[in-house]
């Protein structure tokens, strides 16, 4: 199985340790950032969904190596990020329903609100919460299909990596999808990511460590590079993210770059309050997640209401205050259940007691949410979950003091499948 490596003992497996929670800390921020305002220039400063799927596939590859038995593994993310889920779902399924459902699916397709294997239905009012969800069905995939994926891994490492690319660019050029639009968004997400899964695998068994940093630094400049590059040659496609090719092969690069490196983090560590936020947002970052979009959605029609268009040219702080004290309402409320599925003591706000929050050993994640990797009898893990998502469009922002409108979002080139 895969090993950790003499390089991650003692010390250097600490700071690699709150090196992920940082990192899954700046993926969960700059998600809720892109929600309320959706810039492109977001998505490619810092491409959350790949980083994620990276970090996650390397506490995967630990988890498995950990564990005599990769059902065990899989059960035990699945009790770690459904609850969560199920939550949810228990507020807006009946929400959608009482709403009215404008083009209401078979009652057996909201299997998927239990088990999110593809994307779970909702109607025009629930769509915003539900859109961000591709992510978890993805991350589900990807953990159900990781024993293959090792074992090809093994066997030929580049090749293993580069295939779901090369995959992606054949059906792009010779399409051979099933009719259903949604196995095929469930096909694309899941090679288009599965590279940077696999990077994980390379980082957590030492090879990425083992080739020269100026080497992995040229290859991820490259890479990165050659997706704008494709971007920018076709502009008619409306984005990068509307090229799955190119977009692999862009966070691919990121990734490479980013889990090459394992800076030391006692910058972090010696300073208590910045470390006490990186540990409470890890804590709760499946909440966040989840829940985000819908406070966002929410601090529009509530901000027309408090009439925050008085504010004038600050009526923008005004909206952004209101979807925060919403979004740590649900977290303040609903974030328990993530320690109930990690069978910890229940806390309405997980802050760190005292001491800097640095592990000893890999940190596991439930979603973006980290907790301490359980002994080899307990391999009970869980892996990452955020991504960035396009919004729908939400009510007309105002451009000058009057009367209500709300914003609009700007548009970023959504996917035509969504991802």
């Amino acid at each position: 199985m895969i090993e950790t490596g003499p390089a991650e003992a003692g010390p250097v497996a600490k700071r690699r340790d709150r090196y992920f929670d940082l990192l899954r800390v700046l993926a969960i921020v700059r998600v809720s950032v892109f929600h309320m305002f959706p810039y492109a220039l977001l998505e490619l400063a810092f491409p959350s969904m790949g980083v994620m799927f990276a970090l996650a596939g390397s506490l995967m590859a630990n988890s498995l190596d950990r564990s005599p038995s990769a059902i065990t593994v899989m059960r035990g993310r699945l009790r770690r990020l459904l609850p969560a889920y199920w939550v949810l779902a228990a507020v807006l399924v009946p929400a959608m329903f009482l709403y009215g459902w404008e083009e209401r699916p078979p009652l057996w397709h909201l299997v998927a609100w239990i088990v999110p294997f593809v994307d779970p239905p909702s109607s025009s009012f629930g769509m915003q919460a539900a859109e961000v969800l591709w992510y978890l069905v993805t991350y589900l995939w990807l953990v159900a299909l990781s024993p293959i994926m090792i074992w090809l891994y093994r066997r030929a490492r580049l090749a293993a990596i580069v295939a779901p690319i090369v995959v992606l660019l054949a059906l792009s050029v010779h399409p051979i999808w099933p009719a259903n639009e949604n196995y095929q968004e469930v096909a694309t997400n899941i090679l288009m990511y599965a590279s940077c899964w696999m990077i994980g695998f390379a980082h957590r068994d030492g090879s990425l460590k083992k080739i020269p940093g100026l080497l992995v630094t040229v290859l991820g400049a490259a890479l990165v590079t050659g997706g704008l590059a494709w971007s920018w040659a076709h502009p008619d496609a409306g984005g990068i993210k509307e090229i799955p090719v190119a977009y692999a092969v862009y966070n691919a690069g990121f990734v490479l770059f980013l889990l090459r490196w394992s800076p030391a983090m006692t910058w972090l560590t010696k300073r208590r309050g910045l470390d006490g936020w990186v540990t409470m947002i890890n804590a709760r970052a499946v909440t966040i997640y989840l829940w985000n979009n819908i406070a966002i959605a929410l601090c529009y029609p509530i901000g027309d209401a408090l009439e925050v268009w008085r504010l004038g040219r600050f009526f923008e702080i005004g909206y952004v205050t209101i979807a925060l004290v919403l979004l740590v309402n649900a977290v303040l409320i609903l974030g328990w259940v993530e320690d109930l599925a990690a069978r910890k003591r229940l806390r309405f706000l997980p802050w760190p007691n005292s001491g800097p929050a640095a592990v000893a050993g890999p940190a596991a994640v439930v979603g973006p949410a980290a907790v301490n990797e359980p002994a080899a009898s307990k391999p009970d893990l869980t892996a990452t979950v955020v991504a960035p998502m396009p919004l729908q469009p939400v009510p007309a922002r105002p451009t000058r003091p009057g009367a209500p409108s709300g914003r609009a979002a700007v548009p970023v080139g959504a996917p035509p499948r969504r991802r």
